[in-house]
């Protein structure tokens, strides 16, 4: 495949998708208050791929919590599309650590569930089953599951549940992609895998995509700004451009500009943690 110079230039000119907009948030666990994120202003521009790492515990899950307006802010503003988030959002896909899929369903039907849930699909989704179908089936080839749609999820290996799960979260066209460190259970072969199919799905559907990882060449390898958190209360401390061109193969993981800036984040990160 032909090389594609990074392409920040062009979407730096994209209209804002994502503001995070003087964020705090504190909530109560086990009778304690923890504060989670504090002044957090963070903005993610259409068809952007930003990385979150930091710290455990510095609030980058939960910003994608407030994304996907599973949670209110304790203070400031959380817009989509220059709209105040205000309830559980149906132009985001989410996929997390964990696939999570129905035993009871095969590959296909569980990559059908948003469409069965989600409006307007849901509406449609009887009188225009056998196209969402074909979908369905054009992602699982994508992602190298050709011939595996009729097969439930115990007969596929851990990282062909994953591939099942991106599938899922991307079947109704989201707008917004969230992943909460989707690969992190996987054997380091196995997730190096993966990061070439994540790449290739962004470079087709070009959706917005919000990935939290403490893995810093996954983050470099699949990002086009890499945001580091401070430790508890969240702040965003730093940024990092990823000025490489795409598609980005393993083979790149191994030369200096890539290894240069992994190690630039890692440093940043060790500051932040004390």
């Amino acid at each position: 495949m032909k090389s594609i110079r990074p392409l920040m230039n062009s979407i730096s000119s994209n209209p804002l998708c994502v503001e995070l907009r003087d964020v705090s948030l504190s909530y109560f666990s086990s009778g304690k208050h923890i504060h989670a994120l504090e002044g957090l202003t963070l903005s993610v521009r259409q068809g952007e791929f930003v990385a979150i790492a930091g710290p455990s515990g510095c609030g980058k899950t939960t910003i994608l919590k407030l994304v996907a307006g599973l949670l209110p802010p304790t203070k400031g503003q959380v817009l989509i599309d220059g709209h105040p988030v205000k309830g559980p959002q149906k132009n985001v896909g989410m996929a997390f650590q964990n696939p999570i899929l129905l035993p009871w369903r095969s590959a296909l039907e569980n990559v059908l569930l948003p469409l069965e849930i989600v409006e307007p699909h849901r509406q449609l989704f009887r009188n225009n089953r056998r196209a969402y179908e074909e979908q369905a089936h054009d992602l699982l080839r994508t992602v190298g599951l050709d011939g595996f749609a009729d097969k439930p999820p115990y007969e596929l290996s851990g990282g062909m549940q994953q591939r099942v799960s991106l599938c899922r979260a991307l079947i109704h066209q989201p707008e917004i992609l969230v992943l909460d460190e989707p690969f992190a259970a996987l054997d380091a072969f196995t997730r190096e895998e993966l990061w070439g199919v994540l790449q290739a799905l962004w470079l087709k559907r070009r959706c917005t995509v919000l990935l939290v990882t403490h893995d810093l060449r996954e983050a470099v390898f699949l990002a086009n700004r890499v945001c580091v958190m401070s430790k508890r209360p969240g702040r965003l401390v730093y940024e990092a451009v990823v000025d490489l061109p795409r598609p980005r193969s393993l083979e790149d993981t191994f030369k200096p500009a890539f290894v240069d800036l992994v190690h630039r984040i890692y440093e940043y990160i060790g500051e932040v943690r004390v």
